[in-house]
């Protein structure tokens, strides 16, 4: 089981109304070689295709791709690889928010 953790500022106490927008997410994103904008996520399973709407920024790493979703003013990334660690705290620091699990 992937482990899940958000980027947010709620837990900040002089951003906590203040969320991550599209545009900010965007512009940092971009600067990134290895990351990708996406307006749907497709799962693709045994059997079947799952396709989630949203936004999503997809870092491309071993010829992989892993989502970072904004949603509702947070980022949310899974923890499926170990190497994704480093890029979420960097992301975090950049968007100078908060990483915590859930």
């Amino acid at each position: 089981m992937n482990q899940r953790f958000k980027i947010t500022r709620s837990m900040q106490q002089n951003n906590a109304e203040q969320p991550i927008l599209l545009e900010e997410c965007k512009a940092y994103f971009s600067s990134k070689p290895d990351f990708t904008y996406s307006t749907v996520l497709d799962i693709i399973g045994a059997e079947s295709t799952m396709t989630i709407e949203g936004d999503f920024f997809m870092w491309r790493h071993e010829e992989r791709q892993y989502p970072f979703r904004l949603y509702m003013g947070e980022l949310y990334v899974a923890i499926s690889n170990e190497a994704i660690v480093p890029v979420m705290m960097e992301a975090a620091s950049h968007l100078q928010a908060d990483i915590v699990e859930g």
